[in-house]
């Protein structure tokens, strides 16, 4: 019977960015069973810790601020559970936190925000570029996996933020689907970023259940931030 859930909160940076969702599983459940936890196991004859992630990170991205939610035979503190942890933990794997919450509740992603480091060279007519995508009814390309489709992305863009050194892709988690950072990167015509080494990295996911406590979010827009500190912040309108 389970007695308890939490909520982990933890990042995935280095070397650890280059393993498999499959992997990351494996390597929390080694963490699970060194730390002692009295987690809930699945039932049949290959028991496994009922461990659910928010949103699967891809191969290669660093992510800052994933979410895990855990099932427990026994009451435990948060602060003892993150402890356990995070003696256990790899390089690599850090335990930002550990929350109880209603074991009726699931965690449902409904954004998930990436940012890159963009070079000056490839920072040209970029902020021109922004304001076009968010100003567009519709964007369309062609998706080779799993099959190939052509798709709309922009009801899945929900914001796009410029700085600086990065930039910030905010897109929407829906039942239908969502996009793929590189896809926006494409439309912006960063397509070899990536390829020339830039390291893309989830920021944050933003669940159903906090955007219902802090209210609808805010129109897009393109905020611009020079390297003197100016900010210039212009809405573009409702999101799609």
């Amino acid at each position: 019977m389970v007695c308890a859930k939490v909520r982990i909160r933890f990042k995935k940076t280095g070397e650890l960015r280059l393993i498999s969702h499959h992997d990351l599983m494996r390597c929390f459940e080694r963490m699970l069973r060194r730390a002692s936890l009295p987690y809930h196991s699945t039932a049949g004859f290959n028991p496994k810790p009922r461990l659910v992630f928010a949103m699967p990170l891809s191969l290669g991205v660093v992510g800052l601020q994933e979410i895990a939610e855990l099932e427990l035979d026994e009451e435990l503190t948060p602060e003892e559970i993150q402890a356990r942890l995070t003696a256990q933990a790899p390089t690599g794997l850090d335990i930002l936190s550990v929350h109880r919450i209603d074991p009726k509740i699931t965690a449902h992603v409904r954004k998930a925000v990436y940012q890159v480091s963009v070079p000056p060279e490839s920072a040209t007519g970029l902020p021109e570029r922004i304001e076009q995508l968010l100003a567009a009814a519709e964007s369309w390309i062609e998706r080779d996996r799993p099959e190939k489709r052509r798709i709309n992305l922009r009801p899945y863009l929900s914001d796009v933020r410029l700085f600086a050194d990065r930039l910030e892709i905010e897109l929407l988690v829906t039942p239908n689907g969502t996009a793929r950072p590189e896809e926006i990167l494409r439309l912006l015509g960063l397509g070899d970023l990536l390829a020339a080494g830039a390291i893309l990295e989830r920021s944050h996911l933003e669940l159903e259940e906090e955007a219902e406590t802090s209210g609808v979010a805010s129109a897009p827009r393109v905020l611009c931030v020079s390297p003197t500190g100016g900010v210039d912040a212009t809405p573009l309108g409702p999101a799609d």
